[in-house]
C-alpha cells in the first residue's frame, strides 16, 4: 500500500479547495469562467472567453448581438493605420506594452526604432516614435512610413514577424506575405491554415545592459519542424485604430 506524504496531501487537498462549482461541474478558476452559473468557456492567452448563444467567444474578434444572442465578426480595419498593444494579464512584464519595430523585426516593449533623412525632408519628419501599421483587404500587412516604397511586413519561415527595409521589397524566400487581419475595436490576427495565435518569447540572450524585450511569434500547428515556442506565453495583439492621417515614421530601422 502506497503512503501519500503529508505534503502531497495538503497540496491535493489545496488544489480540490480552489476549484469551483458552475452548475453540475467543478472546474479550475485559473483555467475556466463561468457563465449564468452553467456554461464554462476557457481562459486564453489570459483573456477568459465570453458566451454567446452556445459558443464560447472572444471579444478581440467576435462580438454578440444582445438582441439575437448570436455572434457577429468585428469589422475588418483595412486602409487606415493602426498601432498594437500586448494584453495577457497573466504576463505581466508584457502586458500593456506596445509592440514596436526595431532592427527588421516587430518586438514587445520598448521605443521604436526609425530614422528621417532631416536634411533632406526637416520639419516634415514625423516623430518616429510609434509602430504604426496598416492591414489592406487582400491580407497584406503595411508599416505607415514616408519612405518611396513603403515597408512591407511579413512572417518569416520560423513564424517572427518581420519587415522590408527602405528602398527594398527584398523578402527571404518561403516568408508568408498576407493573411493578415486587424479587427476594429478588436484584435490583430494572422489567419493561414494551421494558424494557433500569437506568443511572447523572452529573449534567449540578453546582452548587459540590455533591457528585457520580448520576441513576438506566429504560432503555427500544421510546422512540425517551426520555431520552438517553450518558455513562450500566448498573447492577443489589442488594435488602436489612428487618425487617418498618421504617418509612424519616415521609414523602420
Amino acid at each position: 500500500m502506497v503512503r501519500l506524504l503529508p505534503i502531497a496531501l495538503a497540496q491535493a487537498a489545496g488544489a480540490l479547495a480552489a476549484l469551483r462549482t458552475c452548475g453540475p461541474a467543478q472546474y479550475d478558476p485559473a483555467q475556466y469562467v463561468c457563465w449564468s452559473n452553467q456554461f464554462l468557456c476557457p481562459i486564453v492567452a489570459g483573456e477568459p472567453l465570453s458566451y454567446c448563444g452556445g459558443a464560447c467567444y472572444s471579444k478581440f474578434m467576435y462580438t454578440c448581438a444582445s438582441d439575437t444572442n448570436t455572434l457577429a465578426t468585428l469589422p475588418k480595419l483595412t486602409g487606415n493605420p493602426f498601432k498594437l498593444t500586448v494584453v495577457n494579464p497573466a504576463l505581466s512584464a508584457m502586458d500593456g506594452q506596445p509592440v514596436s519595430a526595431v532592427n527588421g523585426r516587430l518586438i514587445l516593449g520598448g521605443p521604436t526604432g526609425s530614422y528621417c533623412p532631416t536634411e533632406q525632408v526637416g520639419a516634415a519628419c514625423p516623430a518616429g516614435n510609434i509602430t504604426a501599421l496598416v492591414a489592406h483587404d487582400t491580407g497584406y500587412l503595411g508599416m505607415k512610413v514616408m519612405v518611396p516604397g513603403g515597408q512591407q511586413a511579413y512572417l518569416t519561415t520560423d513564424g517572427g514577424v518581420a519587415y522590408t527595409q527602405a528602398h527594398s521589397a527584398y523578402i527571404p524566400p518561403g516568408s508568408t506575405q498576407n493573411g493578415f487581419v486587424a479587427y476594429r475595436g478588436g484584435g490583430f490576427f494572422h489567419q493561414a491554415s494551421g494558424s494557433a495565435g500569437w506568443v511572447a518569447c523572452p529573449p534567449r540572450r540578453l546582452p548587459a545592459g540590455e533591457p528585457l524585450r520580448y520576441s513576438l511569434f506566429a504560432q503555427n500547428t500544421t510546422t512540425a519542424d517551426g520555431f520552438a515556442t517553450q518558455g513562450c506565453t500566448k498573447v492577443n495583439l489589442k488594435v488602436e485604430a489612428l487618425p487617418e492621417t498618421t504617418v509612424g515614421a519616415w521609414q523602420y530601422t
